[in-house]
């Protein structure tokens, strides 16, 4: 298992691969639904100094900060701790997947497609909106959802404007 840390900078840099029995330092867990491919951070980019500009650097930061704020230095996103490339890793990793969130201090689950906006309903009060749209996240079509909605002893979800913890 490989982390990203925080750096007092705010920048990130990658851990070396845990191995064997060393101990892993506490860490946060990201949740999340993918981008598309040229939109997420790859292991390449972060170990090349690239990928600032994706879009998918917006959770990284995400993470980092939350779990900063959570007095946590390390963090793990798949998209970016994980060399693809390595088929061997790839396959350990996948086969790990679910003790890594199951050891992780704190599990954030970011729902890029919920909105917390409020709506005006004829004429009353504002109301939230932001309930359907979660019943209706992409998060919950993906295959992975139930490992990593079960694994993790806390859950805390995000979305644009809010955070709710389960």
């Amino acid at each position: 298992m490989r982390l990203l840390r925080r750096c007092d900078t705010g920048e990130f840099s990658l851990t070396e691969d845990f191995i064997g029995d060393e101990v892993i330092p506490p860490y946060a867990i990201l949740s999340h639904t993918w981008g598309a491919d040229t939109e997420e951070v790859t292991f390449d980019d972060l170990k090349n100094g690239t990928g600032k500009d994706k879009p998918g650097y917006e959770k990284i930061q995400f993470c980092g900060e939350q779990a900063r704020q959570d007095d946590l230095q390390y963090f793990w996103i798949d998209t970016c701790c994980i060399n693809k490339a390595n088929k061997a890793e790839l396959s350990q990793s996948i086969n790990s997947m679910f003790r890594w969130y199951r050891n992780a201090t704190r599990c954030y689950v970011y729902l890029s497609d919920v909105s917390t906006a409020k709506r005006k309903a004829s004429g009353q009060s504002s109301e939230f909106t932001w309930e359907p749209a979660f019943r209706e996240s992409r998060w919950f079509t993906r295959g992975w959802t139930l490992q990593e909605l079960l694994a993790p002893g806390l859950v805390e979800f995000f979305f644009p404007g809010t955070q709710a913890t389960w």
